[in-house]
Order: structure tokens, then sequence, then C-alpha cells
């Protein structure tokens, strides 16, 4: 069954949930990260692009810094963040966003050192003494000769990381997402647990003929973004890409819904150039 709904604004729909915003924001900065990466290890074309050995300062833990600690695991990085707010310490620790809540920039160091050496990625948050200001901080990292690799977006055209740590730190660059991609967001209606997996593998299996770099960054996002966004956005998927592979994806959806080997109805919305699509397939009733 295939239902289409009406035409609104997903960007703009303040009905979304805070999961579906927070994964869109870990998705624009995961696309901004991967840009500055290089192609991995592997051999072949289809050799996705990770930023292993890299490491990254996310700065002080607000909401973007909890996404951008997502997407550099997503992408790959060593990375840091920092607070003074114990609130926010622990709330990292259980959403999974940070791997480990340390009280020394020592500490933390060796961590990231290891990891950064093995090229496995990692997210530290340092806990900063109440009222501790993150440029002291940031001048005890440049005291140890500590230089990051990438720091994150800056504000209104200027950059607070650059008074720490000079201008010759790459700053990474959010990037409008291209006109001719479709934003694609799939959910179930029952045990995402079960079926999400199920959808994401054949959005994986519809991206395989594809070599490019966005399609192999794409894999990693789709392998990789459920593990690490978790609980924060368990039931909830989204995929940037093209009308071909949308086209492709709704029907090979649709195709395992109505021959139940997808047991549950699946939602599937298209957003791009202020429209969105709803599509919904449920088995045939009998």
């Amino acid at each position: 069954m295939l239902d289409r709904g009406e035409n609104l604004s997903l960007a703009l729909d303040r009905n979304e949930p805070a999961a579906l915003d927070f994964t869109l924001l870990v998705e624009r900065l995961y696309a901004a990260l991967i840009a500055a990466a290089n192609p991995g290890p592997g051999l072949g074309t289809n050799s996705e692009p990770e930023l292993g050995g890299k490491f990254l300062y996310a700065g002080e833990l607000d909401r973007q810094c909890r996404a951008l600690l997502v997407a550099g695991n997503i992408a790959g990085a060593a990375s840091l963040a920092v607070t003074a707010d114990s609130a926010a310490q622990k709330q990292a620790i259980r959403d999974g966003v940070a791997d480990f809540l340390v009280t020394s920039l020592d500490e933390a160091l060796r961590i990231l050192k290891n990891q950064i050496r093995k090229r496995e990625t990692v997210a530290v948050c340092v806990a900063l003494a109440p009222q501790a200001p993150e440029a002291d901080f940031a001048c005890r990292m440049l005291e140890r000769g500590v230089l990051p690799d990438l720091l994150p977006p800056g504000f209104s055209g200027t950059s607070r990381f650059s008074t720490f740590f000079g201008p010759g730190v790459r700053q990474i660059e959010l990037v409008a997402p291209e006109d001719s991609q479709t934003l694609l967001t799939w959910h179930v209606a029952a045990a995402p647990a079960i079926w999400l997996p199920k959808l994401d593998a054949i959005a994986l299996d519809c991206l395989s003929p594809d070599s490019s770099p966005a399609a192999s960054a794409a894999r990693r996002w789709l392998r990789l973004a459920p593990r690490y966004l978790g609980r924060l956005a368990q039931d909830v998927r989204l995929l940037r890409c093209g009308e071909s592979f949308a086209a492709n994806f709704l029907e090979r959806v649709r195709e395992q819904v109505e021959c139940a080997e997808i047991g549950v109805p699946v939602e599937i919305r298209l957003s791009g150039q202020g429209e969105s699509v709803l599509h919904r397939f449920a088995q045939p009733t009998r």
C-alpha cells in the first residue's frame, strides 16, 4: 500500500522528534568531517573515507559538540571535549556520546595518543573545574605541544578556536546539501531493533554498485551511525541520496513488505527542495 502524504518541509516541521533533529545535525557534521578524510586503508574502489589517526578537538560540550563527538566517532576520529557542567558530563556518558570521562588533560591525552596510534576512534570528555574557562584548557594543550588536526565549525564567519590554536589548524566547514539530493528517512511501526537493520541492509545493497566517494561515505554512515547514535536515535534512520537511489530503495522496501519479508508497516519520507512526501507500506489486507 502506498500513501503519498501532504507536502511539508521536513527541515521546518517543528513536530519532528528531537531524535531526528539531533540525527540531522550529526549527519551534517559527519559530511563536513568526511570532506576532510582520506580514503580508507583497504584496497579497491569501494574503500571508505575515514579519519583514523586524526585528532578532533570538539570544544565545550554543548549541543553541537555532542553531535560532533558522535559524528567524529562515525568518521573514525579521536575526539576531545570539555565541560564544567557535571550534569552534562554524566549525560554524555549515559547517552554514549563520550566513551571516557576523565578529570585531567594528561589522562585524556594518554587515551587519545593510544587510539590515534592505532587509528581507532574514541571520544573523551574532560571534566573541568567549576567556572574554569575553555580558553585556559586550550592553553594547557598548547603548553604540552598538543595541536588538533581538526576544529569545529566557527560562528558567524569567525572562530574562537583560531585564537587558541592559530590559523594553521583545519576548521571543518558545514556545507549546504546539494539541491539535487533527497533526504530519505525511514521508520518502522514496531520492533526497530529487529526491522531497521533489515532496511539498512536494503539501503546498503542499493549503494553497492556505486563506487563514487559520496557512495562510500554513505555506506560508512549507514553502517556506523546506528552504533554511535545509540539510544539517541534508535527509532530513526536517514540518508541523503539521489532520486534514482530513493526510487530503488522505495521499490525494494515495498516488495519486501508486501511479501512479508519485513513483518511490520514501514514509513519512508522523501524531503527536498522545500517539499516532503510520506510513503507508507504495509502488507495487503486479505
